[in-house]
């Protein structure tokens, strides 16, 4: 337990790389009691073969030994370390200011359903505090499945702490590799769960059709037309239909899922369309069902800055404001981000960092393992 005097300002570190993949997003940021600000936020690209080996293996693939294994954990938790230190560089900070890195991993694989349900985040802590001199915590998700819960998500706390409101019925929307809702009634639990996949099919068939890893501005999908015949096919996938607590990755919602939809005929931009509005269907379904009473939404993660998502998302809920988390002071490129930061923070302090009405877990829980610097 950590027992500084809770009322000082503290720099702390966020890093994440979610099921997509596509970089390591790293986060600086002041805590001074219950405010929070970005200092500064950045994306750190991965090495390419590494990139290309995960999401093989957060696909479902399998690792060629147990030396494979060992050899990216490290490999990851380098690159986690060398983000860090950058980010911390570009501020102008000195990391001996630096009370803590929050580094949630690369998931590689996550069964929480399982006959012996595991989560396994790659990202050796040790390797993150030796090479950065400072106290590190990882390993977050799996204490929430020992104690029976989903692991996942985990950003809920955090959004709760910093966006609900006692005049509002809110929900967050993390539109990243699945996307996941945080629903933040005025009065009653917060609870949150995965809808689904949003940007890793979309980014995967993109990839595979036009070589570029995602689709900017939904341009690819704004050139097709949506299919219904498969976007029922897809939509019929049982996962959905189950109740919350739920979560999901890429090990359930990848390329060769959508392959075993198909008929072969489709053209490449239609199903491009038709995995966009796989997103937004599935997305408004999860609210409507759970907490149809929102008036507002607020989205972070990438899929922010896909306007054409955005509009289909927005066009089936009238009378609901959609809008980004910039409105109300969070970056949304770097929300998770931040949230790492906080989560190492509230397990310093000895608080727990799950919320078992969102995972699923027996009881609350201190979250991670922390590594001295």
């Amino acid at each position: 337990m950590d027992d500084r005097d809770a009322t000082q300002p503290e720099l702390h570190v966020g890093l994440i790389s979610g099921t997509s993949a596509d970089g390591i997003d790293a986060a600086l940021v002041r805590f001074d009691g219950a405010h929070c600000t970005l200092v500064k936020g950045d994306t750190y690209p991965w090495n390419a073969a590494l990139r290309t080996r995960l999401v093989e293996l957060g696909q479902g693939g399998d690792a060629t030994s147990l030396d494979e294994l060992g050899a990216l954990d490290i490999q990851v938790a380098e690159a986690f370390a060398q983000a860090a230190l950058q980010v911390i560089a570009a501020a102008r900070v000195s990391p001996k200011d630096v009370r803590s890195i929050g580094s949630h991993g690369q998931t590689v694989r996550h069964r929480p359903a399982a006959k012996h349900p595991f989560t396994w985040q790659l990202g050796d802590g040790n390797v993150i505090a030796e090479r950065t001199d400072i106290d590190s915590v990882a390993d977050f998700r799996r204490r929430d499945v020992a104690a029976g819960g989903q692991g996942a998500p985990l950003v809920p706390a955090f959004h709760a702490a910093m966006l609900q409101d006692a005049n509002e019925d809110r929900a967050v929307l993390n539109l990243g590799g699945i996307a996941n809702f945080t629903l933040l009634p005025a009065r009653g639990d917060v609870r949150g769960f995965d809808t689904g996949p949003a940007n890793a099919l979309m980014d995967a068939w993109c990839e595979r059709h036009r070589g570029t890893p995602y689709d900017a501005h939904g341009a690819f999908a704004a050139s097709g037309t949506a299919d219904m015949a498969l976007l029922e096919r897809l939509r019929a996938e049982p996962w959905f239909a189950l109740p919350p607590p739920k979560s999901s990755g890429r090990e359930q919602f990848h390329l060769s899922w959508v392959q075993s939809h198909l008929s072969g005929t489709e053209r490449a931009e239609d199903v491009q369309a038709t995995l966009l509005e796989l997103t937004a269907v599935t997305v408004v379904d999860a609210l409507r069902a759970h907490q149809p009473q929102t008036r507002r939404v607020l989205v972070c993660g990438g899929g922010v800055h896909n306007p054409i998502l955005l509009a289909r998302i927005a066009a089936q809920l009238p009378g609901v404001h959609v809008e980004s988390t910039q409105a109300h002071g969070l970056d949304p490129d770097f929300v998770e981000a931040m949230a790492f930061a906080w989560l190492a923070r509230e397990t310093l302090a000895g608080r727990p960092g799950n919320l078992p009405a969102v995972t699923g877990a027996r009881g609350a829980r201190v979250l991670g393992v922390v590594y001295p610097r």
